[in-house]
């Protein structure tokens, strides 16, 4: 059954549903920088959330996600857009269209939805974020409003800040919104100013290797690693007139890293600020067409994560340290948070078997269990799809 019949006998309706699609996304390289006020460097992925609606008469939403059926159908009233933990998956569109209202756009009758997604969960490819996209499109073409993109990918961020309670950036909303097919884009976290980059890779595909490890960790070591940031910068505005770590050149780092008193502080702030360097670095590579040379500094930001930023562990240095071995591998990273969650790898077309025979091989013997192997394409931002 597709989704669009899946849909019909859902909501139980001969109606054909319009139908949109947000991705998920990697980011290719500019990790732990967003917060430091340093860029990154995401690009969206051809996983991700579908969303089939139909407008209602009534002040009814009723909500379905096909990948927890057992819940069945979330009925809620457009009067009652409260986070309640009870709702679950739900509150993330809720909270959607409550920040639409009150931007003061009007959306004064409900409609059905089916959600179906296909981000692997617990990935860290940023599942929560497509949701919010993908039902912020909904709502600007089913409601015909006329809204900024950026703002919208800004509603998304809300969101997650104020409604849900999670304190992170911007870069998965905005590359979500933003996404182009065939670019990355290097994106400035502070200032919200954005350049694409081509990245042609007819020859290479990347692979998303999931670790499969739940990640207990990420959130408190998270926090942990955004306070050394904060103390080593603390250290550094005595003597310098900067806002954050991403407004130094390695060069003025390694001048003034004596003004950080404690030695993990330093390592963090390496980090932060080389990785910066890295991922500005990475834009101009691209756009010479200098592929190979993209790939060792992807490899490069690996290594800051796992010996300065130490946000790495046994199954991403696994995957990452035995790609690099491999024939065919343009350049291997974990990507997002850290602790678990993904690495992604560049690799020839004709090597992707093989390297994926060697990392799965290599990662049973050392971790013990089997990763996850995803091949993804760049893709589109979110928008409306005829099926």
């Amino acid at each position: 059954m597709n989704l669009v019949e899946k849909f019909q006998d859902i909501f139980q309706t001969n109606e054909q549903p319009r139908t949109f699609f947000a991705p998920g996304r990697i980011n290719l390289i500019g990790e732990h920088t967003d917060y430091n006020g340093g860029h990154v460097f995401p690009a969206a992925i051809s996983f991700g959330t579908y969303a089939l609606a139909i407008p209602r008469q009534d002040k009814t939403l009723r909500l379905y996600s096909d990948n927890f059926p057992d819940k069945g159908i979330k009925e809620v009233s457009l009067d009652d857009l409260a986070y309640k933990k009870e709702d679950d998956w739900t509150n993330f569109p809720k909270g959607m269209i409550l920040y639409f209202q009150e931007e003061g756009f009007n959306i004064d009758t409900g409609f059905d939805v089916l959600f179906y997604g296909n981000i692997p969960n617990g990935a860290g490819l940023s599942s929560s974020a497509s949701i919010e996209l993908v039902t912020g499109v909904l709502l600007e073409n089913i409601y015909r409003l006329d809204i900024d993109r950026i703002r919208m990918v800004q509603i998304g961020q809300k969101v997650e800040n104020d409604y849900i309670g999670v304190n992170s950036g911007i870069m998965d909303q905005f590359a979500i919104g933003m996404g182009k097919e065939d670019h990355a884009m290097l994106l400035d976290c502070d200032t919200l100013h954005y350049e694409y980059a081509p990245i042609k890779l007819e020859n290479h595909d990347i692979i998303i290797i999931n670790t499969n490890k739940r990640r207990e960790l990420a959130d408190s070591k998270y926090n942990e690693r955004r306070n050394q940031c904060e103390a080593a910068l603390a250290d550094l505005q005595k003597e310098l007139h900067i806002s954050n770590l991403g407004e130094l050149t390695p060069k003025q780092f390694e001048e003034n890293r004596s003004l950080i008193r404690d030695e993990s502080n330093q390592k963090r702030a390496k980090h932060a600020v080389y990785e910066n360097a890295r991922t500005i670095d990475a834009l101009k590579k691209l756009k010479a067409g200098e592929l190979k040379t993209f790939g060792e500094l992807v490899n490069q930001s690996h290594i800051s994560l796992r010996d300065d930023y130490e946000v790495t562990g046994i199954e991403l240095d696994t995957i990452a340290e035995t790609a690099w071995q491999q024939k065919g591998v343009l350049g291997a990273r974990m990507t997002g948070a850290g602790f678990g969650g993904c690495a992604i790898a560049i690799v020839e077309k004709s090597e992707v078997e093989p390297v994926k025979a060697a990392i799965d091989k290599a990662y049973q013997e050392k971790v013990g269990y089997a990763p996850t192997f995803y091949v993804a394409a760049i893709g589109d931002g979110a928008k409306e799809i005829t099926l």
